[in-house]
């Protein structure tokens, strides 16, 4: 998809489709208005006949019959200045209203917002055109993408083109790298296994020259001690990989942010077997890797001036006469015993021994994602994404980083008196901390590997993916992420 910045007329623009803000009172934006009187007034009339609901958000779409403009889509955007939180809404609307046109012009930074500047409102609307074409077709015999191939974002004046065009770019990326990310976890678990998953590694280091994919492989990883992975790929035909992705884009000697994602390519929950209902959703468990995927994605098409190396610890978590059992006491690359009280809790496992490996980077910060906990959306449901944090100021510029985007998470609480929880008395310690608090135990247990540097945990559990008639991955939390990144450089 293309996006572009530009200073446009409006009576002089050619575009199937010009996206114009109406506010509280039926007043026009000035491109409104100028198109309005290129035409008649006929805007003016439809607005006076009570055609555009007053809800904010509300669209009308108009089609003209004269001038380059072919259709115009009215937005209710309300009061001014209206909220950050409701420009976006505008932003998410509007561009779902024009995804079935090849084309479209958005004259939304016209409107007023509160706290923000043009390049912010440019960035928003990208990131929601860009969502918004997404649709999985791979696995469909007859599906056709979304038509929608150019989008233009109109900029006041000359003088704002630049900031204007920054946004979109940052906006645009952020889009690609979450669809990305929204792609490999719709795909399912026969398709996107763990060896896929490290072809889709290397096919992206051929890609650019600043970055390189590194993979091992089972018996590497059993030579490397990695004994809590290996305890859950060993139930699984499948076999499992420890995925490097190096990206060196920033200034030699930097130390990298590295950004560790869970890849469990299904989760039947071992011999601690899940539900049968909605297992099939258990192909979203590789939604934190996917999402390490989708940033690397970005990053290399930016050519971001940043070091990050994106670490994908990619299993299945299958029943055999092979897999785990609750009570088995296995070592991990650090060298702490753990006992296995349920198979079920497997995404630790694996991030723990992923979290070890991650210090041989020398990083200057670690961020795992992981859809870790059911726990985490009892707490937080599908809006926010559970953030633990060993330092208060990595904690501090990842919440900034969400509330900008508006990809949120919340910071929960990492106290040492949680700790005792996962007291085992055959082992170092237990998987599992019981059912109360059962994100806030699973956070825990992966800061006892993480202690050697700044480090945060997101818990996506609830923010990956959406169930119901409108199941499918979200991309979460790679806005957040590539805002962080491309914030610390």
């Amino acid at each position: 998809m293309q996006f572009t910045a530009k200073v446009t007329e409006i009576s002089k623009q050619r575009t199937a489709c010009a996206i114009v803000a109406v506010d509280s009172k039926n007043q026009l934006t000035d491109s409104g208005n100028a198109l309005d009187k290129a035409n008649g007034g006929c805007l003016t009339k439809l607005l006076k006949r009570g055609d555009l609901e007053s809800v904010a958000g509300s669209t009308l779409l108009v089609p003209m019959l004269d001038g380059g403009v072919e259709r115009v889509l009215l937005v209710r955007s309300g009061k001014a200045p209206i909220k950050q939180a409701d420009f976006r809404k505008l932003a998410t609307t509007s561009a779902k209203a024009v995804k079935s046109f090849k084309e479209a012009t958005s004259y939304l930074t016209e409107v007023t917002v509160s706290d923000a500047s043009p390049e912010w409102q440019a960035q928003q609307l990208a990131l929601a055109a860009g969502l918004a074409t997404y649709k999985f077709t791979r696995c469909h015999s007859d599906a056709k993408p979304n038509p929608l191939a150019k989008f233009t974002i109109h900029a006041g004046d000359k003088k704002l083109l630049k900031a204007v065009q920054s946004g979109t770019d940052l906006g645009s990326s952020q889009a690609m790298g979450s669809n990305i990310a929204r792609e490999l976890g719709n795909l399912p678990g026969n398709i996107c296994t763990p060896s896929y998953l490290a072809n889709e590694a290397k096919a992206l280091a051929k890609t650019h020259p600043k970055l390189t994919t590194t993979v091992l492989d089972n018996k590497k990883m059993e030579a490397l001690g990695m004994g809590a992975f290996m305890s859950v790929a060993k139930g699984s035909d499948e076999p499992a990989a420890m995925i490097a992705m190096n990206y060196k884009g920033g200034k030699t000697g930097q130390k990298p942010i590295v950004l560790v994602g869970k890849g469990i390519t299904f989760d039947t929950g071992g011999i601690s077997l899940k539900p049968g209902i909605a297992m099939d959703e258990m192909k979203f468990d590789m939604c934190g890797a996917a999402s390490v995927f989708g940033v690397m994605n970005a990053l290399v098409e930016m050519n971001a001036p940043v070091n990050v190396v994106g670490v994908v610890a990619a299993a299945e978590n299958m029943p055999s006469g092979r897999a785990s059992k609750p009570g088995d006491i296995v070592t991990s690359m650090s060298g702490k015993t753990i006992e296995i009280l349920n198979t079920d809790a497997e995404g630790r496992l694996v991030l723990c021994d992923a979290l070890t490996w991650a210090g041989k980077f020398k990083p200057s910060v670690v961020i795992d994602i992981a859809t870790l906990t059911g726990a985490c959306v009892i707490a937080l449901g599908n809006h926010a994404t559970g953030l633990y944090a060993n330092q208060d100021k990595l904690a501090e510029d990842l919440l900034a980083a969400g509330e900008n985007t508006g990809d949120r998470a919340w910071r929960m609480p990492l106290w040492d008196e949680y700790q005792p929880m996962l007291n085992s008395n055959f082992a170092d310690m237990q998987n599992i901390g019981g059912r109360e608090a059962g994100s806030v135990t699973a956070a825990c247990f992966l800061a006892r590997f993480a202690e050697e540097y700044n480090w945060a945990h997101l818990d996506i559990a609830g923010s990956a993916w959406t169930s119901g008639a409108a199941k499918g991955a979200t991309g979460r939390p790679v806005p957040l992420l590539l805002q962080y990144i491309l914030n610390s450089k």
